[in-house]
């Protein structure tokens, strides 16, 4: 069990991030299992080929299946940045930390030949393992960085509904099966570990990821804020190819809604802003952002605010009319 003990601080300062390197880290570590999920089926097809100029071997000697991921990754993983600056941070991990973080995710079993003589590289180890990791982010998650993103927003927009009608307690709590809170307390059942600590003001780092799933990666280290890698929600609506839906009655909810709002309708199955609808549908922004008060009006669109971005998500009415959920707009 892993008891982390927060104050008030610390529940000031939870915060949420995306991380590049936190989706290299958890592809590559179910690549290592041998068993693509079927949730990601599709990205498994579309990145396949592209690999075969990457050095899976010593990728996945480095990020095995095993209990434990590498602490220099995830250290890496969970300071906010671009790729470039998190991949930087493993070029210039401590030789030593490689060494030991990689026997401690080997444990009793020897490392690999391939991840030994990284480790006897030295400093230009880390270097290679940097740009091998650039490489694989390059092929397998850089071409879907735009549609993972998506899907990222609006998992933490669903927490931020959590957190406002349920407090800190019902925002941890659905983060993970694994995960509860009692009274100061968040406990984690990884009965792997044992582990009782206090984040001393030091606060929480939530990082959703779409390919963690079903693990929760749990970084504790005393001399930086922990942080919690958790599955985030609304997978299944990637990798079908396009991200609209591939099957709703153009005609029928055209007629009903006219053309253009009910082609907004069909690519909000993830989050977009105006300037992203526009650019997909080839309509002005303008007008785009015309049709969606008339449509965030009716109950249809609900939308946020990330960052300098105002995104937004068709409603689960919605949903069900593009979709052929609705009355009268049943496929045969």
């Amino acid at each position: 069990m892993i008891r982390l003990r927060m104050g008030l601080a610390d529940v000031a300062r939870t915060r949420f991030m995306f991380s590049p390197l936190a989706e290299v880290v958890e592809s590559l570590y179910q690549l290592s299992s041998g068993r693509v999920s079927p949730l990601h089926q599709g990205w498994w097809e579309a990145t396949r080929d592209g690999l075969r100029g990457v050095d899976m071997a010593l990728l996945g000697a480095v990020v095995p299946t095993r209990a434990y991921v590498a602490d220099f990754l995830l250290v890496a993983a969970t300071d906010a940045g671009a790729i470039d600056d998190q991949l930087r941070l493993v070029a210039e991990s401590p030789v030593a930390g490689i060494r030991a973080d990689l026997e401690a995710v080997w444990g009793r079993e020897p490392m690999p030949a391939r991840a030994r003589a990284l480790v006897a590289e030295g400093a230009a180890g880390a270097r290679r393992l940097a740009d091998e990791l650039w490489r694989y982010w390059s092929v397998a998650i850089e071409p879907h960085w735009r549609e993972l993103s998506a899907v990222l927003e609006d998992d933490v927009a669903y927490r931020a509904g959590r957190l406002t009608g349920g407090g800190v307690e019902a925002l941890l709590s659905s983060l993970h099966p694994e995960i509860s809170v009692r009274g100061e307390v968040l406990r984690i059942d990884k009965p792997r570990h044992s582990v009782d600590h206090d984040l001393a003001g030091d606060g929480l780092v939530l990082v959703p990821s779409v390919f963690a799933w079903p693990n929760l990666v749990v970084d504790k280290r005393p001399d930086r804020s922990a942080s919690l890698v958790y599955a985030c929600r609304g997978v299944g609506t990637l990798w079908g190819g396009d991200s609209r839906d591939a099957e709703y009655d153009d005609d029928a909810l055209g007629a009903l809604l006219g053309s253009s709002r009910a082609a907004i309708l069909g690519c909000l199955a993830l989050p977009k802003s105006t300037t992203d609808l526009a650019r997909e549908l080839g309509q002005s922004a303008p007008s785009v952002s015309f049709h969606l008060s008339v449509l965030r009006r009716n109950g249809l669109v609900t939308s946020w605010r990330s960052g300098r971005r105002v995104l937004y998500r068709r409603t689960s009415l919605a949903t069900e009319l593009v979709t052929g959920g609705g009355a009268g707009f049943e496929r045969g």
